[in-house]
């Protein structure tokens, strides 16, 4: 498991035990202690728009749909690759078929 995927896992669970309910501060806070060291990776605005597009989408467990950021790029892009095995329940039983469908729409959206 990579640093962010345990940063995502550890910002949920604070949010789902009501700690805080906002998730930017807990994104953060969570980031100062998983990456301690390193601010730019405290700062990684990608990892944290994604997090933060599932939050505003209400798929974070315990966090209700909201704003709780501008929808930047990889917020509205995490949430375009969650539908996609959502519209074609098929490519949820076809892990390679759905990596190439994640590639073909990532690459769709880096061309327009």
């Amino acid at each position: 498991m990579s640093k962010y995927s345990e940063a995502a896992i550890l910002a949920a669970r604070l949010l789902k035990e009501e700690t805080t309910s906002d998730p930017h501060d807990v994104w953060t806070q969570v980031t100062k202690k998983v990456f301690p060291t390193s601010v730019d990776m405290q700062n990684k605005g990608c990892l944290k728009g994604a997090f933060l597009g599932l939050c505003n989408d209400g798929l974070v467990d315990g966090v209700s749909p909201g704003n709780y950021s501008n929808p930047a790029k990889n917020g509205k892009y995490i949430i375009e690759i969650i539908n996609i095995p959502r519209k074609n329940r098929f490519l949820s039983s076809q892990p390679n078929l759905l990596w190439k469908k994640l590639q073909v729409t990532r690459n769709q959206k880096i061309i327009r």
